[in-house]
């Protein structure tokens, strides 16, 4: 294994970046604690100590719901990233600030102007994810279904955005602009010039073929699902493949993995500690919520102490009914109720260890060739990034994985990428 440079960043619990909704343990949080500024600013000091590349917010427009009950977990939506990034902006001296932003709704002008802002107020540290849905709870504006073209219109929108970016003058100075396309038609003048970075970093998650297309023709990052080596290895070097055809190198996109960190002084205790966050993750409500997902019909009726429905599901696709059967199988193997079965199968943390097994096999997993870094999301917002910063960032350092110092101060030199074309390097 060679010796690696890890890109680390950071993700509030919960992110949908990382394993979606119930990620994170809220149950029992002060009343507005995901609306509080205090948690914001705690996270993103917490992830400028540990030489973190950047801080990522999702949007979160709707509420966490299910057949009209919100989720207990996650009690409330969030507030709107860049507004956030703009205060935090003020907070920090080095810590690249990214939202998401999404393209399914977004207007150039408008959008591009709000990024450049905050690329500015941050001294060139801005990100942009773009997320790229054709579902239309995943659009930014609940009052409209998600786009019929979500990839082309994405890739759109960040050509569009990065030619109001670049349309100022070497010399700083506005240059008309115009352009028309297939959703876009805008022509005048943009209001910001070049920031220190050159533009702002474009960020984008998926794993389809459009979406890794469009990565490799548009993004700086790339955020990935975390799973076994060798898949994850097939699939980086795919992605890295692709870049020689938009005239880009392996080093200009970074693929990086959303992921949780459970620590313990031994590898008992991590894994007693790893099994408490998941019976606090399944709590009776959102048991019967994961069991009606499957059965496809109300359950509220039933104990999630007691057994699973011996009806099957009201569906007819074959794969939701082997996941039922598969269900029923082991709970009647292990004499499990609905709860119990519901925190058995579910999605275990990422990385379980002693501090000293999870530097390690961090660095092993971009070592060889599975991920260029991790995005690191607590399952525990009392928590946050603390232990990881002080017991695993340290280790890292050790190995030569991580930087001990920022070397530069955009989040584009973070990350190693090469300045915009006619840019020279901040």
């Amino acid at each position: 294994m060679t010796v690696t440079r890890l890109h680390l960043a950071a993700a509030p619990p919960g992110a949908g970046a990382a394993d979606g909704p119930g990620t994170a343990v809220w149950a029992g949080a002060p009343a507005g604690a995901r609306l509080a500024f205090a948690g914001f600013e705690r996270l993103a000091r917490t992830a400028e100590r540990g030489l973190f590349d950047f801080l990522l917010l999702d949007e979160e427009p709707r509420l966490p719901e299910h057949r009209g009950r919100l989720h207990e977990l996650d009690p409330v939506g969030g507030p709107e990233p860049v507004a956030v990034l703009n205060a935090l902006a003020g907070v920090t001296a080095h810590l690249g600030l990214a939202a998401t932003v999404d393209a399914a709704h977004g207007e150039p002008y408008e959008l591009a102007r709000s990024l450049a802002t905050l690329d500015h107020l941050s001294a060139g540290r801005a990100g942009w994810r773009v997320a790229a849905s054709a579902d239309p709870r995943a659009g930014a504006d609940p009052r409209s279904g998600g786009h019929p073209d979500p990839y082309g219109r994405a890739a759109e929108l960040v050509g569009v955005a990065r030619r109001l970016w670049d349309s100022w003058s070497p010399g700083g100075a506005p240059r008309p602009f115009a352009y028309r396309g297939r959703h876009f038609d805008i022509a005048g003048e943009f209001g910001l010039p070049r920031s220190p970075q050159g533009r702002p970093v474009v960020i984008q998650t998926g794993e389809s073929e459009g979406a890794r297309e469009l990565a490799a023709a548009t993004a700086d990052v790339l955020l990935v699902r975390h799973g076994p080596p060798e898949p994850a290895r097939a699939r980086y070097a795919d992605v890295k493949r692709r870049l020689a055809a938009h005239g880009r190198g392996p080093r200009d996109l970074k693929v990086m993995c959303p992921v949780t960190v459970v620590l313990g002084d031994t590898a008992a205790e991590a894994q007693e500690r790893a099994a408490g966050i998941r019976r606090q993750r399944i709590t009776p409500r959102y048991a019967l919520y994961a069991l009606e997902r499957v059965w496809g019909t109300d359950l509220s009726g039933y104990d999630p102490d007691g057994p699973l429905p011996e009806t099957d599901p009201s569906t007819r696709d074959p794969r939701t009914r082997a996941v039922a059967e598969r269900w029923r199988a082991l709970a009647r193997e292990k004499g499990l109720s609905v709860r119990e079965t519901v925190i058995e199968v579910s999605g275990r943390q990422s990385f379980v260890g002693t501090p000293d097994t999870v530097a390690a096999d961090l660095h092993r997993y971009a070592g060889e060739g599975a991920a260029d870094g991790f995005v690191l999301v607590p399952q525990l917002p009392a928590d946050g990034l603390e232990e990881f910063v002080d017991r695993v960032v340290p280790l890292l350092q050790e190995r030569g994985a991580f930087r001990t110092r920022y070397r530069g101060g955009t989040l584009r030199s973070h990350l190693g990428l090469a300045p915009p074309a006619g840019e020279s390097r901040p």
